[in-house]
């Protein structure tokens, strides 16, 4: 039996074999090359807070995609617009003419933070053009830097724009001159445009059309569509967002997961507009999403390739990088039996943040939750705030830390996320911790302090190098272990916001390294350890102590407050009983009868102080990364 499908050619429907749809039917090729052509795929790259969302906001308003009816229409989470901040990469469709041909456009707008690097990584995956986005106002950043030469490893055809050109404070002409520098590009290559009125949008599109090459790939070869993002749907499972490199998909196709070898239909697929727009088919060069009720969150694989049962392809599509967690923390439940749906709530929250990691731990003081990875503090911040709105999960969360070797004397390796599972001190050789190559742009004017700040977290200057006439760029080796909880708010208040500042991974070195236990009435409580250096532990001890004071409330009972390292206590406060007057019904009489009273209730703290439990504070939890 052989199978018969409608084609079109020439306005006019009729019967041909499917074999040669693809081999014989020359002008259905021709219709096919030429939709390719017409197709352009970019994202838009820049540093935090240079206008990104605002800019994408008047290209889908210029080109009738949606009505704009508040800001930042992409930044659709609450908590995006709270912040002012992009916090997931979001991909939309749109339709251009230019010179009387209609081209597709398929948008990612990406997000500026250091901490959501890993969303941008995979934005460019599935681009072939970038905009380059620099604020007028501000020149050339470190993330701006990060994310072109990320953009640059993959061949992305780079489009510079200049945006909040209309500020009172806009520099656009040294700006340019960093924009030649860095790119080494011509001066009427950049393009001057505003978020804000509008400015520049047509010539951005125009670039666009013109400058950024269409998608290249195979229809005729079997499927290859990359996996780039994913969401959870209470109702409708798992929509994973894809870009086809090769081959055509159709509604109804079954398809597998090249690396998980799961197989599915292809339920529903379609293209991303500002909602979910069915279509029959998608073909090379597509961006668009497949629904094929999947419950599982472990069965998606940001990076994964979908190809057909019938027809597979040869090999997963390559170059997708993964991306290590820098911090980790400890994840728990405020009541225990919320456990499971505390896993399942971090298992949604992964599909849209592929760069979340998780594994189950168990702690004393805290019972059982989750040691949790993340790519910074922001990034920690923002889950545990998710959970909070999304899941309505109320979490306590324990003191950031990241991961060290530990070398034990017969010469074994293991890698420790949490002060708790350090090996006995007597066993270990020596520990190693990560170290990061920092770099921090900032105006001359600020140098001293800033160099003063990484020398007193043990960091060693590498190079600083002069970018334009008053702007220098710094380079520090620092331990990740000294940045994670308060580096980026302090260098942000002593540069009063003027440096910015971006880091990638440096290996590992020796250190001094020791376990700090904070102890409450003589027992450790595990979820407070840190491991912190020789040098810092006196200090670190006695005001996690003092701070722990002014958090813990007072009981009948005296609580004692102590710092250690192994057998011994480096640190120590005390909070006072809570006092009853017991002898105030005694006025007059024999002294002895209010030393009676005194001795009873003397007997009776001691034995409260014996079964009496001090509740930690979440409070305490937090303070201790916001220590001076």
């Amino acid at each position: 039996m052989r199978w018969y499908t409608p084609c079109v050619t020439n306005a006019f429907f009729y019967m041909c074999p499917f074999s040669y749809l693809c081999k014989g039917n020359t002008s259905q090729k021709l219709i096919n090359q030429h939709k390719m052509k017409n197709i352009r795929n970019f994202c838009i790259i820049a540093h935090i807070d240079h206008g990104k969302s605002t800019l994408a906001d008047r290209l889908l308003e210029f080109t009738n995609t949606i009505q704009i009816t508040e800001g930042q229409m992409l930044d659709d989470m609450d908590l995006e617009r709270e912040r002012g901040i992009t916090i997931k990469s979001h991909a939309i469709q749109m339709e251009y003419v230019h010179k009387g041909e209609e081209y597709t456009l398929n948008l990612i707008d990406t997000p500026g933070h250091v901490d959501f690097s890993y969303e941008v990584s995979r934005s460019i995956a599935a681009c072939e053009g970038a905009l380059l986005v620099v604020d007028a106002t501000q020149g050339v950043q470190a993330q701006t830097i990060s994310n072109l030469y990320m953009a640059l490893e993959h061949d992305l055809e780079i489009i510079p724009v200049i945006n909040k050109c209309d500020m009172p404070s806009a520099m656009p002409e040294e700006v340019e001159d960093e924009i030649v520098d860095l790119l080494g590009c011509k001066h009427e290559e950049i393009i001057r445009a505003s978020g804000k009125t509008g400015m520049g949008v047509e010539q951005i599109l125009e670039a666009v059309v013109e400058r950024i090459p269409h998608p290249t790939g195979d229809e005729n070869a079997p499927l290859q569509a990359l996996i780039f993002d994913s969401v959870f749907n209470s109702f409708r499972g798992i929509i994973a967002y894809f870009k086809i490199e090769n081959g055509v998909i159709r509604k109804g196709d079954k398809v597998k997961f090249f690396n998980t070898g799961k197989e599915y239909d292809a339920d529903e697929i379609g293209v991303l507009k500002m909602d979910l727009m069915p279509r029959p088919e998608l073909r090379t060069g597509d961006v668009g999403y497949i629904i094929s009720g999947i419950k599982t969150s472990s069965e998606v694989k940001v990076g994964d390739t979908i190809t057909h049962i019938a027809r597979p392809c040869e090999q997963a599509i390559a170059g997708f990088e993964e991306v290590k967690p820098m911090v980790f923390a400890g994840v728990y439940p405020i009541e225990a039996e919320d456990f499971e749906d505390l896993r399942s709530s971090l298992e949604k929250l992964q599909l849209n943040d592929a760069s979340l990691t998780f594994q189950p731990e168990s702690s004393l003081a805290l019972g059982f939750g989750f040691r949790c990875g993340f790519l910074g503090l922001l990034h920690m911040e923002i889950v545990q705030e998710r959970l909070d709105r999304e899941f309505n999960m109320n979490v306590i969360t324990t003191v950031p830390n990241v991961s060290y070797l530990v070398y034990d004397k017969q010469g074994h390796v293991t890698e420790v996320h949490n002060p708790g599972s350090m090996p006995d001190p007597t066993l270990i050789d020596h520990i190693e911790e990560p170290y990061i190559r920092a770099s921090v742009i900032t105006a001359t004017t600020y140098i001293g302090p800033i160099m003063t700040l990484c020398l007193g977290k043990r960091g060693e200057l590498v190079k600083q190098e002069y970018i334009s006439g008053n702007r220098v760029e710094i380079y520090y080796d620092l331990p990740l272990g000294e940045i994670v909880i308060d580096f980026y708010d302090k260098l942000k208040s002593i540069s009063k916001g003027y440096a910015s500042f971006d880091y990638h991974p440096n290996g590992f070195r020796p250190s001094k390294l020791i376990k700090l236990d904070i102890l409450l009435n003589g027992e450790p409580v595990d979820a407070l350890s840190t491991l912190t250096h020789q040098d810092n532990a006196y200090e670190l001890g006695r005001r996690m102590c003092e701070k722990l004071k002014e958090l813990i409330p007072r009981q009948q009972f005296e609580i004692a407050i102590q710092a250690a390292i192994g057998a011994k206590i480096i640190a120590r406060e005390t909070i006072k009983a809570v006092r009853k007057d017991v002898t105030a019904k005694c006025y007059g009489g024999d002294v002895s009868r209010k030393r009676k009273l005194l001795e009873k209730q003397k007997r009776g703290k001691k034995r409260m102080k014996q079964i009496g439990n001090v509740e930690v504070p979440q409070k305490a939890f937090l303070a201790v990364l916001k220590l001076d």
